[in-house]
């Protein structure tokens, strides 16, 4: 048995929001919110993407008429887990209970 380091990507939608720095904030605090009292113990980021002409980093936010999708990555230890399959199933499990209806997509798995 194995720990790992298990980062998950999910798409968060803020509305009624004025910037993307407003939405980017909201989404945060939401995550966070749902996941403080049985998963405390899950990071929540801005995810970013790079641009495919400069390769500068960009954040993870897109925002058309005052509604933002916002892309969060949640980071989580996993431990004793028999494999990097049940290392995911463990973090998707625990974080989707957290944030049902909530889209969520392994982005890596590292033993640790």
């Amino acid at each position: 048995m194995a720990d790992y380091h298990v980062t998950l990507e999910s798409a968060w939608i803020v509305k009624d929001v004025k910037t993307v720095d407003d939405a980017i904030g909201i989404a945060i605090s939401e995550a966070g919110k749902r996941l403080n009292p049985t998963a405390k113990f899950v990071e929540v980021e801005i995810g970013a993407t790079s641009c495919p002409n400069c390769e500068e980093e960009l954040n993870n936010a897109l925002m058309v008429a005052n509604t933002a999708l916002v892309g969060l990555t949640l980071d989580m230890k996993v431990f004793k887990a028999e494999s990097e399959q049940h290392a995911e199933r463990i973090a998707k499990a625990t974080i989707g209970k957290a944030l049902r209806e909530i889209p969520l997509q392994v982005v890596e798995v590292i033993e640790i």
